[in-house]
């Protein structure tokens, strides 16, 4: 059996991104986007930061998690990874959908008056009344964890192939090409022709269910992570080598991404502006990686911890979010103190429900996607590979 490999740099990365989600979407808290509920007062300069981290905060979740999964089948067999991938996902999802969500779909009802009573004449009796928005069922900010399994499970018969095939033609033609210079941008042709010809006709719904465009351009970004670690040390030093280069072409690729967000559109401005923007988000993942793997590559008790909560803070974080939100959204406490009370609010409640609730309880800990053990309080730290997310 393959030995397993951990890069401590992508555990990091990942705790990191997902941290970073916590922010973005208490920052939807005040900007003018659509979201559960709003602010008194709404920041319309808040877009622009937002935007920034909105272009590649999603993809590189699944480019991350899709070299996991490459490290995953290094050591299982696709049977095993299948039934774990069910058992790390599906569960959770199922919990966060009948316990976790209603409470935000309540406090969205009940701050648009179109619900009022207490929570228990709203769950169980109202939840299963139609699907959100027009009704009240609906699994929220999870979307990941279903699009997360569904490419995991269709994609095995080709992980395999790639897994036991290592020198066929295909990563040998990518090894050599991502040698040269820029050659790792060969990785956004599928993603310009899926942004060009796909995006236009189906809108991102995060429904899974005719959401081709959120569906095929997050699967290629699933699937890019798990050739980049095929391509083992190569890529590595590809990106090493290219990692400057990405971070300025990204600042600069992002400017004019401004340009294309304040011009009136046109179908030549759609098939300019699905360029720019691909190569954007992965100019910025190149240059993620590249500067993770120089300084963030090192194992910490705080890594260790971290990375082992990183998914129940995730399932907990929204609603918490949510419900702060809703005590603050009528005071005049102006933007600092709100966003770092909501802020501080949610990862101090996140941290104390996974803290003294969910490691301390047993069999709650699969339910939130930890291993079972016998002791979770002296839990170790869960692999990269099966940590859910």
């Amino acid at each position: 059996m393959t030995q397993k490999i951990r890069r401590h740099d992508l555990d990091w990365l990942r705790v990191l991104v997902f941290a970073l989600l916590i922010f973005y979407h208490v920052g939807m808290f005040f900007v003018p986007w659509g979201w559960h509920i709003k602010n008194n007062v709404i920041y319309d300069w808040m877009i622009w930061p937002m935007l920034f981290i909105n272009q590649w905060r999603l993809p590189i979740l699944f480019v991350i998690s899709g070299m996991g999964t490459r490290y995953a089948l290094s050591y299982r067999s696709g049977k095993t990874f299948a039934w774990e991938r069910i058992k790390r996902l599906f569960i959770p999802l199922v919990v966060g959908i009948f316990l976790i969500v209603p409470p935000q779909v309540y406090i969205e009802r009940i701050a648009n008056a179109q619900f009022s009573g207490p929570y228990v004449d709203f769950f169980p009796a109202e939840i299963f009344k139609g699907i959100y928005p027009e009704g009240n069922f609906s699994w929220h900010h999870l979307w990941f964890l279903p699009y997360l399994l569904t490419f995991s499970l269709i994609l095995i018969p080709a992980f395999l192939y790639l897994r036991d095939n290592s020198e066929n033609k295909f990563l040998s033609f990518l090894k050599k090409t991502i040698q040269k210079p820029g050659g790792l941008l060969v990785f956004i042709i599928p993603l310009y022709l899926t942004e060009a010809l796909v995006e236009p006709f189906f809108p991102v719904t995060h429904a899974l269910i005719n959401d081709w465009f959120t569906f095929s351009s997050s699967l290629f970004y699933f699937f890019s992570g798990f050739i980049l670690i095929s391509l083992g040390d190569t890529f590595w030093k590809a990106v090493d080598k290219f990692k400057k280069k990405a971070l300025i072409l990204g600042v600069t690729t992002f400017c004019i991404m401004i340009f294309y967000w304040n011009i009136e559109d046109s179908l030549l401005v759609h098939f300019s502006e699905a360029f720019f923007k691909v190569l954007n988000i992965w100019l910025w993942i190149l240059a993620i990686f590249g500067y993770g793997a120089k300084y963030l590559n090192k194992k910490s008790p705080l890594l260790t911890y971290a990375n082992q909560a990183v998914y129940p803070f995730y399932i907990l974080h929204q609603t918490i979010t949510v419900i702060l939100a809703y005590q603050l959204m009528g005071l005049d406490w102006g933007l600092g103190p709100k966003f770092l009370l909501l802020s501080l609010g949610t990862f101090g409640f996140s941290f104390l429900i996974y803290e003294y609730i969910i490691r301390r309880i047993p069999f709650l800990g699969p339910l939130f996607g930890l291993k079972n053990k016998k002791n979770p309080t002296r839990q170790k730290s869960t692999d990269l590979v099966t940590s859910g997310v």
